[in-house]
């Protein structure tokens, strides 16, 4: 569910005071937070945060298709390394991917169908 408007966005109060100061200064530096649940607000574009994943911090320029969303959204916190199987392990062991079907496909892209064996009908 949102937020409700009456309310408006969270932002945490050191991090809105840090940009505040910077934006009066005409200063551009990068801002280390674990604030990641903080909504992007418009004063935030343009500037370098430093967002902290639960291992390091992974920097985020703000740009405006940003404002609205939390800047937790934009440093990932897990890392998918692809799912692992044994496909993968038959490949290598057969040495790639057949370039036909395998037995009993069609010999090319344009094979006609089997003919039915005689005495036996077509199904329909």
């Amino acid at each position: 569910m949102a937020r409700s408007v009456k309310k408006g966005p969270y932002v945490e109060d050191a991090l809105m005071t840090k940009v505040s100061a910077m934006n009066g200064r005409n200063e551009k530096r990068v801002i280390k937070t674990w604030a990641r649940a903080s909504t992007i607000v418009p004063d935030f574009v343009g500037h370098t945060f430093a967002v902290h994943n639960g291992n390091k911090f992974i920097p985020v320029y703000v740009t405006e298709n940003m404002v609205g969303h939390k800047l937790g959204e934009f440093a990932p916190t897990r890392l998918f390394r692809g799912h692992t199987g044994a496909v993968k392990a038959t490949d290598k062991k057969i040495g790639g991917v057949p370039t036909s079907g395998g037995p009993g496909a069609p010999s090319g892209p344009g094979a006609a169908p089997a003919t039915p064996a005689k005495g036996t009908a077509a199904v329909k």
